[in-house]
């Protein structure tokens, strides 16, 4: 009696032949897993934890509609590291940034890229990833709004994709930082910045 092969999983969201997920949004996670440990930390802290509460509950949300995650993270000037090595050491810290770290920590469909600099799309992959998956409508939530939020805006507006960026899924260091961020999306990005 011949044995059939098991039985490949299935995705809740179309794949390809490459495994990636096929999706027209994506949620863009960047620089959440943190250590922040910078100077202006700790005025990011409070309004980061609530980001990322706010961020878990969408992402969920977007999940049960099919709704890829990619994370784009610093590496934090560990340059033999990988993006596991990063999340471990987050998860290992006390405080805020281990929260948010157990808090949002990747699941197993979700896919992870580090970045060398502000912009998710600066020497990464990202364009690819969502080329690869058909995406045109990038979710971006993440730290902070007035500097890899924005940056990472801009990089996707000027690649043609459609961006919402959720008010309460991104965090600055003050309250006028992230507000100026925001307006300044809005007027030049054309993005949309309701909260979730």
């Amino acid at each position: 009696m011949d044995a059939k092969p098991p039985a490949r999983p299935r995705s809740r969201i179309g794949s390809g032949p490459d495994g990636l997920p096929r999706s027209a949004s994506v949620l863009l996670l960047v620089d959440f897993i943190n250590p922040l440990q910078f100077d202006g930390a700790e005025d990011i802290a409070a309004g980061a934890l609530a980001a990322a509460k706010m961020t878990a509950q969408l992402k969920r949300r977007l999940a049960r509609r099919g709704v890829p995650a990619i994370y784009a993270n610093d590496n934090y000037g560990l340059w033999r590291s990988e993006f596991r090595d990063v999340l471990a050491r987050c998860q290992a810290l006390q405080g805020v940034a281990g929260e948010i770290a157990h808090l949002l920590a990747p699941g197993p469909r979700d896919l992870t890229i580090l970045k060398p600099r502000h912009s998710a799309f600066y020497g990464t992959p990202l364009d690819l990833l969502l080329s690869q998956m058909q995406a045109r409508r990038l979710v971006l939530c993440g730290l902070a709004s007035d500097i890899c939020v924005q940056v990472t805006a801009s990089d996707a507006f000027l690649r043609g994709y459609a961006i919402w960026a959720p008010s309460d899924c991104n965090a600055a260091e003050s309250t006028a930082r992230k507000e100026a961020a925001l307006e300044w999306m809005r007027r030049t990005l054309d993005c949309d910045t309701k909260s979730a």
